[in-house]
């Protein structure tokens, strides 16, 4: 447990103006800079603010009104056209003309009323203008249909004099709003192009403050940031350097002086805690050293020690066998079954070493990994199973198998203890066992899948331990190694390999993975 270092004290303050903090400055230089920055600010968005008035009253009063002003214009004289051609031949089809261009009217100028409350002025011409047209309909238009009957095709020659005084009322109307628009439209005109050369100068205003602004902040930042904090920069560099020794020390500002206390504070306590944390790093390579040379023994001693037993057990059961044939006819059935549970305990003895011998030997006595053909790996192992897939009528369908890093004996092995065991946990139907290999990330996921009895989910982790036995062994023959032996050979190849969960218990598929390689 290391012991906690208190923190050094702060330096003495500095003498005369280095004993004013860089807050005070920065908030000084700040304050001055901020009513500046704000006068320039307020003048500039007044002046915006006017500029945008003048703008949006050109192009979203003024333009729309002599656009609409036009409109109604081209609507009115649609509709005098329309009636006087109607006055002349009496036909429907200039009613229906007519009725469209009223229309017209009246929506131009519901769109004029719509911005007359943003222009008072204009209000006393518009009404003159929408009067006048509404006086003519009332003593031309409504006379035209209603002494059509009765006139016939006279209609407008009879009611031209009227026609002429009231439309010349409309058109007299319609020059007056237009002239009053035209000197309108030049007065925004003019408001708006001083209001942006006064823009310019606000902005050129505001422009200055920050060039003043920026020159003050530099000059403060250079004398009060960076000469401190470049001294402090040389005294920490040294220590990077591995000068541990070096003190940190500024004298000013305040705040820079008690910084570096307490950044030297802290390389004290980091030099401490790393000669301790050195120590502590060569123990744990001493543990590790240790653990390994150990664990070299135990698989030496292991490996050793299997090799060993197995004369013995040679000898059993080569005697119990020279027994049964030289005394069978003096023993009673009995004694003959005595030797024959002899004979099949040695034989099992010897499977079960060789087996402890093969998961042994992963990762010890094996050769490097280098690029290896997994079908090749696969088809070797269907070689050494041939026999038992024959006898069983098994069947084993595979997709083109990737190359990968690893080593072709123990891929071998992976594969025949895994179609081994296919075969051995078969269900009444033939087995039928599928190979395939899908790449991910850099790895190759493959999967071997059957359709046996089946593995339930709970007990997807035990079955990957060693001598771990899901069935009685006089109906599943077996030492228990192999799926630990598949597992130690996928974790030696650097994957995992797993079991996938089926809801139905109903056939088996194992997944593992191993890496790619570019060849």
């Amino acid at each position: 447990m290391s012991r906690t270092l208190s923190p050094l004290a702060p330096p003495k303050p500095p003498r005369g103006l280095g004993k004013l903090p860089a807050g005070r400055w920065f908030l000084l230089v700040g304050a001055i800079v901020t009513l500046l920055f704000a006068a320039s600010i307020a003048f500039t968005l007044k002046t915006m603010n006017d500029t945008r008035e003048a703008r949006a009253t050109l192009i979203e009063v003024i333009d729309p009104l002599v656009l609409h002003t036009l409109e109604l214009s081209t609507a009115v004289s649609n509709e005098e056209a329309t009636m006087r051609g109607y006055g002349r031949t009496n036909e429907s089809v200039y009613l229906d003309d007519f009725a469209t261009a009223q229309r017209d009217t009246a929506t131009a100028r519901g769109k004029i009323e719509a911005l007359l409350p943003r222009v008072p002025a204009l209000r006393t011409d518009s009404d003159a203008l929408f009067a006048a047209i509404e006086n003519w309909r009332k003593v031309y238009a409504d006379e035209v249909v209603r002494r059509v009957p009765e006139l016939g095709t006279d209609t407008a020659s009879t009611l031209a004099p009227v026609n002429s005084d009231a439309f010349n009322a409309v058109r007299t109307a319609l020059a007056v709003q237009q002239s009053r628009l035209t000197n309108l439209h030049g007065t925004a005109t003019t408001r708006l192009e001083r209001g942006w050369d006064t823009f310019y100068y606000a902005l050129g205003s505001l422009a200055l403050v920050l060039l003043l602004a920026a020159i003050a902040f530099t000059l403060l930042v250079r004398y009060i940031v960076l000469r401190p904090v470049a001294a402090l920069q040389e005294q920490v560099r040294q220590v990077s350097a591995g000068d541990f020794d070096t003190q940190l020390n500024v004298a000013r500002p305040a705040e820079m002086a008690e910084l570096s206390g307490h950044v030297d504070a802290m390389r004290r306590r980091v030099l401490r805690e790393w000669r301790e944390t050195q120590r502590a790093q060569q123990a744990l390579a001493d543990q590790a050293a240790e653990l390994k040379r150990s664990n070299s023994e135990l698989e030496q001693f292991a490996y050793v020690a299997s090799h060993d037993l197995q004369e013995p057990l040679r000898k059993v059961s080569s005697f119990s066998q020279m027994l049964e044939q030289r005394y069978g006819d003096q023993l009673d059935d009995r004694a003959k079954q005595y030797i024959k549970f002899a004979v099949d305990g040695a034989k099992r003895m010897q499977l079960l070493i060789n087996d402890l011998l093969d998961f042994s030997r992963v990762g010890r006595v094996t050769a490097d990994r280098v690029p290896t053909s997994t079908e090749d790996a696969l088809q070797t192992a269907l070689d050494n199973l041939a026999a038992r897939i024959e006898d069983n009528g098994a069947t084993v369908v595979h997709e083109n198998l990737p190359v990968v890093s690893g080593n072709r004996m123990l891929l071998t092995q992976l594969f025949q203890n895994l179609i081994g065991n296919a075969i051995k946990f078969r269900s009444e139907e033939p087995p039928e066992i599928v190979i395939t290999a899908e790449r991910k990330d850099g790895m190759w996921e493959f999967a071997c899948s059957d359709n046996g009895i089946g593995v339930d989910a709970k007990y997807a982790d035990r079955i990957f331990l060693i001598f771990q036995r899901l069935h009685p062994r006089d109906v599943y023959p077996g030492t228990g190694i192999g799926l630990a032996l598949c597992r130690k050979i996928v974790e030696y190849h650097g994957g995992r390999i797993w079991l996938e969960e089926s809801p139905d218990h109903k056939g088996t598929t194992f997944r593992w993975t191993l890496e790619a390689t570019d060849e």
